[in-house]
């Protein structure tokens, strides 16, 4: 039914195809624009309701529900990026991932503060990404939802952008990662819940088919057309709308099947364990699919538990995805970075532990929208101390997740210092980055990204065990880390200092592989980012004098709660 009809339930019925479950009919005249639904009437229960198209390639702007016949045309002019991003998406290339929410990145104030449309937000947003350094885009999910408080995540169509900022061909002009939700969907009565009168697409037992914590519904992995909605989805976006990879939500609560559930509220597998066995077929397959048919995209899984091999092949008994997402650096790094510079001391191992496991996996270190909201605070305000000790610990924390192995990704307010924690409703607080101390944390997340994209070191061997060497990680009482990152291509070794304290140490002897002059190429106290000015007048002289098991050494003056980066010359 739909404007072809006046909206009339009964005058274009649809018919069975035997017992395949798909139902079919043809009307003449429909063109682009019209829209429509489905009405069901089922044999359960004399059920009647009225249905978005689960494949529809637009919808109506929310509130409003009803699918939008469209086409995919479009004339794309992306071709030499497409048949080289598999050499820009591998592992030993720079990633550096700006996630943001396109209803909130920015809007127009002068237009009662409405929302920014795909095509206005592309040239803006690939002027920033220049100016900030960025290699990747990640959108919070753009797929349809009916909840705008849900940021996405509660999707209903699996095949259309939102209709909020335009149409299909509008999104088509920005080519970015996409949040991906395969692991459930709302309950609203228009969307796929209780489809045709029976659990068609989620499980009929509450204590598999419904998620307690989003009162949403969970997919029914093991149904082949369940299995095939999705793997289409996902490959639908790849292909129609070159994306550049797929990141997949909350993948553990795909895993387990207690998954925030309590003893008596969920139901073993056929071996009586906790794991959802036809999901984890599911993903195998899923990526197994999206790297057979695309192989420059990655698949970034949040996965949030010690799961094995999540970024293994399938073949080798892994999930199968490209990286994974590092909750557990993220949350000792922030729970660090929120005490006292004074008991620090006493929680060294909270920053050490990572590098016991930091090569298991082809970690993602994330600082995501989940770290600035409920409550949580913006990132600058998570850090310790007054205003001045405030923005040198936000510099000292990108520093920090720069100079360590691992891809990289950043939401967006956090590149400028938002004070404000994150709120869907309104924009980025982008007149901050006037002022001098925010501009100067712009400017330093800039110089990583310069710096992370141009040096080997600080890439080549992000997910490989040989680009990565502790200096020093026991001096617990000044709580100072030294490491030097390696590349594989060159012989370019770059040393990495993070003082997390506000005390400048001097004359802090640091051992290194090297002789020669060690450059320093990076330092968060310049007064260039608004810090106080301690360094090294640009470079050090290595000295024949041994320190931490090497045969050279730096007499460095170490800056308070800052990062700083030195290059071997050789």
């Amino acid at each position: 039914m739909g404007d072809f009809n006046g909206w009339d339930k009964s005058d274009h019925p649809l018919r069975s195809r035997g017992n395949s479950g798909i139902w079919e009919s043809f009307v003449p005249g429909v063109g682009k624009g019209v829209h429509y639904k489905y009405h069901i009437v089922s044999r359960e229960q004399n059920y009647r309701v009225d249905k978005a198209d689960p494949f529809a390639f637009t919808a109506e702007v929310p509130p409003r529900t009803g699918s939008v016949v469209w086409d995919l045309d479009y004339r794309w002019g992306d071709q030499s990026w497409m048949e080289n991003r598999q050499h820009y998406n591998a592992l030993d290339r720079p990633i550096s991932i700006y996630e943001l929410h396109l209803g909130s990145w920015m809007r127009v104030p002068e237009e009662g503060n409405r929302w920014m449309r795909y095509r206005e937000v592309a040239p803006k947003l690939a002027d920033y990404m220049r100016q900030t350094g960025f290699t990747h885009v990640q959108f919070l999910p753009v797929m349809e939802h009916p909840f705008y408080g849900s940021w996405g995540y509660q999707t209903s169509g699996y095949f259309a952008p939102t209709s909020r900022y335009g149409r299909p061909q509008d999104f088509m002009y920005l080519g970015v990662i996409l949040d991906w939700v395969p692991s459930h969907f709302p309950t609203d009565e228009h969307g796929l819940g209780y489809f045709d009168g029976t659990h068609l697409y989620e499980h009929a037992d509450p204590q598999k088919g419904f998620h307690p914590d989003w009162g949403s519904f969970i997919f029914n992995y093991g149904r082949h057309e369940v299995r095939s909605f999705l793997l289409s989805s996902a490959l639908f976006w790849l292909d129609k709308y070159h994306a550049d990879g797929l990141r997949v939500d909350a993948v553990a609560s795909m895993l387990y099947l207690d998954y925030s559930r309590k003893p008596g509220e969920w139901i073993p597998n056929e071996n009586g364990g906790n794991e959802n066995l036809e999901a984890i077929a599911f993903l195998r397959r899923f990526n197994e699919e999206v790297y057979k048919h695309y192989p420059g995209v990655q698949t970034i899984a949040e996965e949030s538990t010690a799961w094995p091999m999540v970024s293994r092949p399938a073949s080798a008994g892994g999930l199968g995805f490209g990286l994974k997402w590092d909750m557990g650096w993220m949350h000792d790094t922030l729970k660090y970075m929120k005490l006292d510079p004074v008991y620090r001391k006493y929680h060294h191992d909270t920053l050490t532990f990572r590098m016991l496991y930091a090569f298991n996996e082809n970690f993602c270190l994330p600082l995501s929208h989940d770290e600035v909201v409920h409550g949580k605070e913006s990132l600058l305000h998570q850090m310790a101390g007054d205003d001045w000790r405030k923005f040198a610990g936000l510099r000292l924390l990108f520093g920090y997740m720069y100079g360590q192995p691992g891809k990289k990704l950043l939401f967006m307010g956090g590149e400028f210092g938002q004070r404000d924690e994150w709120y869907h409703e309104k924009s980025l607080d982008w007149h901050l980055a006037q002022s001098p101390t925010h501009a100067g944390v712009q400017q330093w997340v800039a110089d990583l990204n310069q710096a992370y994209r141009s040096e080997p070191a600080l890439h080549e061997g992000d997910c490989d065990s040989a680009g990565f060497e502790w200096i020093d990680c026991h001096d617990a009482v000044a709580s100072v880390l030294s490491f030097v990152r390696k590349a594989a291509s060159t012989k370019d070794v770059i040393l990495v200092l993070c003082n997390f304290t506000p005390v400048p140490r001097r004359n802090y002897r640091v051992g290194v592989p090297q002789r020669g002059v060690w450059k320093e190429i990076l330092n968060s106290d310049s007064k260039t980012y608004g810090g106080s000015g301690h360094g090294n007048l640009g470079g050090v002289q290595a000295t024949p004098v041994p320190a931490h098991g090497r045969p050279w050494s730096l007499n460095l003056t170490v800056p308070p709660l800052a990062a700083s980066f030195f290059k071997s010359e050789g």
